[in-house]
């Protein structure tokens, strides 16, 4: 083994120990939520004794004890600021996490693996927000968030709608002209056809965008590249061999932000959910009450509910401190089942 090759491993470990003391930060982040006081000297003991009894050969337990009581010192004074939490689905770098970052800078973003886990967690208080991608101009609706929305009592505080834009990312000095397979997603594999073609590379599916990277950080398949956000290259230490690879310039996903806390500032942009009775033409009658105000309508959509009829999702440009908004709503909670407004918000555009 060389000495530039024993560097590289050397590198490669210490990026590995800053992610993991990254994880170790937020996890003590979210002991803040569960817990009465940062302090807890018990708990440090504890802690503290378990390092000195596993301390290594090389590693003494002496050294062992001043370096996570440093670790510890630092996590306390990340608790103590009060940072607010918001959860997203999928690996660090995940789109999702880009969207958190464009819609307050601010937020703590944590990774979880399921939809399901960024409702719940948002819902049980361990998140002040969850954020999630509610439908793209590409894909469509993304119909499991949207059946989750049908089923939470959470408002809706925010939406950011973000242009996607894919990288080709590799190991750092990795000779593109070497390439042969890329890793993604295979949505990013499809809106990147033309590019993956024009490069003679073959798409090799992945859970996630995000992850692939993750893969090919720890990894490193002979040859491989993956397709994920410019975060990703930040997060994994990789090299962006090509911005902006995907196929269509129109390439957006909607975000919605969500809290238990009711945004109660005016908003832009307002979120209604409600059910019809059998009645044919109710919903025709909740449409024209919006036209007959001039009140524009940006998305429509309808989804089966649990109770064998259709939930119907509708957003519109106004507040609910508008007189005619509120008119208009109180008019439609007459004729429907179910009603609720869940949230008046602003909706922002990055890029």
């Amino acid at each position: 083994m060389t000495l530039d090759e024993i560097r590289k491993k050397l590198d490669h470990i210490d990026f590995q120990l800053l992610k993991l003391l990254n994880t170790r930060m937020e996890l003590g982040l979210k002991t803040k939520k569960l817990k009465v006081s940062v302090e807890d000297s018990e708990r440090e003991s504890d802690v503290l004794e378990k390092i000195r009894s596993k301390s290594g050969v090389l590693i003494s337990p002496k050294f062992c004890e001043k370096l996570f009581k440093e670790i510890i010192e630092e996590s306390k004074k990340l608790q103590n600021k009060n940072f607010k939490l918001i959860g997203y689905q999928g690996e660090p770098g995940a789109y999702g996490q880009v969207a958190a970052k464009e819609w307050q800078n601010d937020l703590v973003p944590i990774p979880c693996s399921e939809f399901t886990q960024v409702f719940e967690r948002t819902v049980s208080g361990l998140y002040d927000f969850g954020i999630v991608p509610v439908e793209n101009t590409l894909g469509g609706t993304v119909s499991q968030v949207n059946q989750l929305i049908l089923n939470t009592d959470l408002y809706i505080v925010g939406a950011i709608e973000l242009p996607i834009h894919h990288c080709l990312l590799a190991q750092a000095g990795t000779d593109y002209r070497e390439l042969r397979a890329v890793y993604s997603h295979y949505q990013a594999l499809e809106q990147c056809h033309h590019f993956v073609v024009r490069n003679n590379l073959e798409p090799i599916p992945y859970y996630d965008t995000a992850g692939a990277a993750k893969m090919l950080s720890e990894n490193a398949p002979k040859a491989s590249a993956a397709i994920a956000s410019k975060l990703c290259a930040e997060i994994y230490n990789l090299d962006i061999i090509k911005e902006n690879i995907e196929d269509f310039d129109k390439n957006i996903t909607r975000f919605l932000i969500f809290s238990k806390k009711e945004n109660k500032q005016d908003g832009n942009k307002c979120s209604i959910v409600f059910s019809t009775t059998h009645k044919a033409g109710t919903l025709f009658k909740v449409l024209e009450l919006f036209a007959k105000e001039n009140i524009n309508l940006t998305r429509i959509e309808s989804l089966p509910n649990q109770k064998g009829s259709f939930a119907f999702f509708l957003d519109f440009i106004g507040s609910k401190n508008d007189s005619k908004v509120t008119k208009v709503l109180e008019k439609v909670q007459s004729i429907t089942v179910n009603f609720r407004l869940m949230g008046c918000y602003n909706e922002i555009k990055a890029g």
